[in-house]
């Protein structure tokens, strides 16, 4: 009489129950592994130095509690994007921002902030904004030195870290402040522009100087009309006063006063 033997290693049934244990016993593994490396990075990698670089209107504490990073957190946790969000929300001087993390226990933030270029007058309150019409906040005391005052234009309401509005919405008008805003911060002679008055959108005016009084007219051309201007400025002589008419964007007139 025959008898059939079990396969070699055992019965069918065993070495099936033999791959489940190991499949579990792997997963079980895998399992180990990981919370011993969340573990690791848990404990091993929590900010110990945070250093900032790049800020001059804000303090260094400032800058941190608007990112609200403190030491002690852990850097693979922590969310930088969320992060960054907060500090152009809380701080609008802030123009760019970055987070870098060194491990095991460092993070640079560097920051780039918007400069104050013009103010405009609202009621009693000094309001500054940066070249490209971002409202920045209310001037402190004295900040307005130095910066370009705006007069003849009626801003409406006024929301910090957003861009300047004219009340009537004239996105046209606030376009041609920002070119000639542009113009002057690029070419480097916003120190020497004393007021620019918007009260006629078609005839904006620039005072420069202490000495010339530029007619810019129509937002036509302004990049091109800056260049006349200074040309003009380099052929005049040191005692020339007067009106330095632009707006036809093809002929510098001079007139002496």
């Amino acid at each position: 009489m025959d008898v059939q033997r079990p396969p070699e290693g055992g019965t069918v049934e065993y070495m099936e129950a033999k791959k489940r244990r190991s499949g579990l016993s792997g997963a079980l593994m895998f399992v180990i592994i990981v919370v011993a490396v969340i573990f690791v990075m848990s404990v091993s990698f929590r900010v110990e130095n945070i250093q900032v670089v790049g800020n001059n209107h804000y303090s260094a504490s400032e800058i941190i509690n608007a990112i609200d990073i403190e030491e002690g957190d852990n850097l693979f946790f922590f969310d930088r994007f969320a992060a960054i969000t907060r500090v152009f929300a809380k701080l609008p001087y802030v123009q760019e921002v970055s987070l870098e993390r060194a491990l095991p226990n460092r993070v640079t933030i560097r920051v780039t902030e918007s400069n104050a270029v013009a103010y405009i007058k609202v009621g009693l309150e000094l309001w500054t904004f940066d070249e490209k019409c971002k409202v920045l906040g209310k001037a402190a005391e004295g900040e307005e030195r130095g910066l370009i005052p705006i007069v003849g234009l009626n801003p409406g309401t006024i929301f910090i870290n957003e861009s300047l509005q004219t009340a009537d919405g004239d996105q046209r008008t606030i376009n041609y402040l920002r070119s000639i805003l542009y113009q002057c911060v690029e070419r480097g002679i916003a120190y020497q522009v004393s007021k620019i008055d918007f009260s006629n959108t078609n005839n904006v005016i620039l005072y420069y100087g202490g000495k010339y009084i530029v007619r810019l007219g129509d937002p036509y051309a302004t990049e091109h009309k800056f260049s006349m201007v200074l040309d003009a400025i380099s052929q005049l002589k040191d005692g020339d006063i007067g009106i330095i008419d632009v707006t036809d964007a093809s002929t510098v007139h001079f007139k002496p006063y």
